[in-house]
Parts: C-alpha cells; structure tokens; sequence
C-alpha cells in the first residue's frame, strides 16, 4: 500500500488507534468476562511477582523461585495457570525449561496495577512527582 502524503498508512492507523472506537472496548463486549478472568490470574500476588521477574528476559524455574522468594514446587504450579492462560510460553534446553512472557500486555497489566496502588498508598505517586519528567515504574513516560 503507497503512503499519501498527509495520511497514516492503514497498519500504523489501526495500531495508533487500537484502543479507540472499538466494540471490543464496548460495555457490551463479550471480552469483558474473559479480561475478569485475565484480572483474576493476576490477583495472586507470587504470580504478579513471577510476572514482574519476568519482564527484563527468560528464566528457568529456579531462578523465579529465588527472585519471588517462593518454593521451585510453588512457582512450577503458578507457572501452569499462567501457561494455560497463555501468559507465558516455555523453550526447553536439554533438561532445563525457561519461561517468558507470551508478549507484552501480562507485564503492562501488572505495572498499570503498581501505579494504581501507588495512588492509594502515597499522596503524590512516584510515577507523578515532578524531576525532569514524570517516569513510569519501568522508566517510560507515564500518560498520567
């Protein structure tokens, strides 16, 4: 497709407005009870952790298990439900099984819900306080 000057090509279009004007984002939806289901993988909070220490790479379960503070036995059953809801994807080396996130949208759920809490613990939320710019948990400009 030829890019006419003064017009978004259709791909950078649809993802810029991917958001908007959307029935998928309608009260209506038939997406909402599965985003309920999304948000209730996610009110646990060793699976929050297993999905923050996965946000900078792949690792193998005892290394989560270390970074989350939890058994090898505890982390592997968390790591399941998370596979069966496709948040994370597996790659085998030898004997030894990594896990990372499926894609991006698992960690942007979980730092969108740090900030929110920040709102309800702090007076002036970190990702608001005002040094140079307003930074988000993971260093990206926070939209406020």
């Amino acid at each position: 497709m030829d890019h006419v000057a003064g017009q978004e090509p259709l791909c950078q279009y649809l993802r810029m407005h991917a958001d908007t004007d959307d029935d998928r984002l309608e009260p209506d939806s038939p997406y909402v009870d599965i985003a309920v289901e999304v948000f209730g993988m996610l009110a646990d909070a060793t699976r929050v952790r297993i999905v923050l220490a996965l946000r900078h790479g792949e690792l193998p379960v005892g290394d989560l298990a270390r970074a989350v503070d939890k058994s090898p036995t505890a982390v592997s059953q968390h790591l399941a439900k998370l596979r069966l809801a496709r948040m994370v994807v597996t790659r085998q080396e030898g004997t030894r099984v990594y896990y990372r996130l499926a894609d991006d949208h698992p960690a942007r759920l979980v730092v969108n819900a740090i900030l929110q809490a920040e709102h309800a613990v702090d007076a002036v939320p970190r990702h608001h306080e005002v040094d140079g710019g307003a930074t988000g948990v993971d260093g990206a400009e926070d939209a406020r």
